[in-house]
């Protein structure tokens, strides 16, 4: 349960600064989700630098309009998991393997080691570990074009 009144600031360094409602101020505040796949906007929790927790946060939806975007850049900055939306081609079907792909960040070339790097999480969604441990999503596989399901489909 979120308190009632807390603040939360951004420092000049760039560092989330969560005065809590006795008025401690906890500098370097960052935010964690419980479920950054299945369930992105809720449960998320403000932890210390130390790694405490500070506040619970049910829904991203329960933050006020001046919160909500400090927690969310946060997130942003703290996390990259492209979304694979397209795979363009795979070197081999053999692994290792190179694996062109367009993400929602842009083209990305990597090299996929073995065919346990990519991982079925709760469904629909899967999961690509590059040979440098960067993590591609799939959020579902049948909604990618048929050439790319092709392309995945031989390494299941």
């Amino acid at each position: 349960m979120m308190p009632a009144t807390f603040s939360l600031t951004r420092n000049a360094r760039g560092l989330l600064v969560f005065v809590d409602a006795q008025g401690t101020v906890h500098e370097g505040a960052v935010p964690v989700r419980a479920f950054p796949i299945t369930a992105p906007d809720e449960g998320l929790s403000l932890v210390s630098p130390d790694g405490h927790e500070l506040l619970w946060i049910a829904d991203l939806a329960d933050l006020s309009d001046t919160h909500r975007p400090l927690i969310a850049e946060a997130l942003a900055a703290r996390e990259f998991m492209p979304v694979i939306q397209r795979i363009v081609s795979v070197s081999s079907f053999a692994t290792p393997s190179t694996w062109t792909v367009e993400t929602d960040r842009g083209s990305s070339t990597f090299v996929l080691k073995g065919e346990e790097d990519i991982r079925r999480l709760a469904p629909p969604n899967l999961l690509v570990s590059d040979s440098h441990g960067i993590h591609y999503l799939i959020r579902d596989a049948s909604q990618l074009d048929k050439a790319s399901r092709k392309l995945l489909d031989r390494f299941f």
